[in-house]
């Protein structure tokens, strides 16, 4: 749109000029006496509370490090004790299977699983293990838990697997633990 005459373009802002007019006028006249009866209402059902004045902080005495009393220097790491293998003690040959194809429920804890049931199928007992909410069909030879659990006996209320532990510096031993029925 083109402005060509002066006239257009005075009536242009004369109706800019009554827009602005009737639009500030329409703000000076706003009644708050509804606001205003409100918050009295407010402040009758809801009596001012007083507020108690913030207590005093004790000061606690700063310490100073002196060196001279065998304290441990706290900017200091941590020597590591080292333990000497034992030489007497033979090899156990116990070791978990790093080559073995993990199954899911090895990526939980077994403290974490809960025993809901067993089912007979094909004469075979398999046991229920309930896992974050999902449950899982296990029989003997399954692995379960993140120490190599192996699954070595199921029965309708338990079920026996055995854990691969570690026990000193690259040697394991072999800990039995139980599920049992909880549902």
């Amino acid at each position: 749109m083109m402005f060509n005459s002066p006239m257009r373009l005075s009536r242009i802002h004369f109706s800019l000029v009554i827009f602005m007019v009737t639009f500030l006028t329409a703000c000076e006249s706003h009644d708050f006496s509804e606001l205003h009866g409100y918050i009295a209402s407010i402040k009758i059902d809801h009596p001012a509370v007083t507020i108690e004045p913030v207590p005093d902080f004790k000061i606690v005495e700063p310490f100073i490090f002196k060196p001279t009393e065998n304290l441990r220097d706290p900017f200091k790491l941590v020597e590591k004790i080292k333990v000497a293998p034992e030489k007497n003690e033979p090899d156990n040959g116990i070791r978990p299977d790093t080559n073995r194809v993990r199954e899911p429920l090895e990526a939980f804890e077994i403290s974490g699983m809960k025993m809901v049931g067993t089912v007979n199928m094909k004469s075979v007992l398999w046991g229920l293990i309930k896992n974050d909410g999902i449950v899982y069909r296990v029989k003997v030879g399954n692995h379960l838990g993140k120490n190599d659990g192996k699954i070595i006996f199921i029965d309708k209320d338990k079920i026996d697997t055995i854990e691969i532990m570690p026990n000193k510096p690259g040697r394991f031993i072999e800990q039995p633990t139980t599920l049992t029925l909880t549902e």
